[in-house]
């Protein structure tokens, strides 16, 4: 079992930045490929971001590539989004997940490990 808890959402204007971080506990962290998923209300579940267990390959969704960096630091198990160049479109609750395999998935339901998410609202 890994628990997954999300932080850094916010309140920012159209262009700022915010930098979200995911936390795990319970389970070692390190094999597991981590995704960041959003879902603004009305809306289903997108992929926004993923990112190898090793941290050396990442894959984006394309709304958000060049504007968005997912990293992680196995050593503290926590895992990152740095948002910049925000638009109100990115308005979102951001989930982090987990799941065992393959990076390169963007299927929220081949995730196996979810958090409670965060909430990220840009202004215009």
């Amino acid at each position: 079992q890994v628990q997954l808890v999300e932080s850094g959402g916010g309140l920012v204007q159209a262009g700022g930045s915010l930098r979200l971080s995911c936390a795990a506990s319970g389970r070692t962290f390190s094999p597991y490929a981590m995704g960041w998923f959003r879902q603004a209300p009305g809306k289903e579940r997108e992929f926004v971001a993923t990112i190898s267990w090793g941290g050396g390959i990442t894959y984006y969704a394309d709304s958000v590539k060049g504007r968005f960096t997912i990293s992680r630091d196995n050593a503290k198990n926590t895992v990152y989004l740095q948002m910049n160049s925000l638009k109100p479109e990115d308005t979102a609750l951001y989930y982090c997940a987990a799941r065992a395999g393959s990076y390169r998935v963007t299927a929220p339901g081949e995730y196996h490990y979810w958090g409670q998410g965060t909430q990220v609202t840009v202004s215009s």
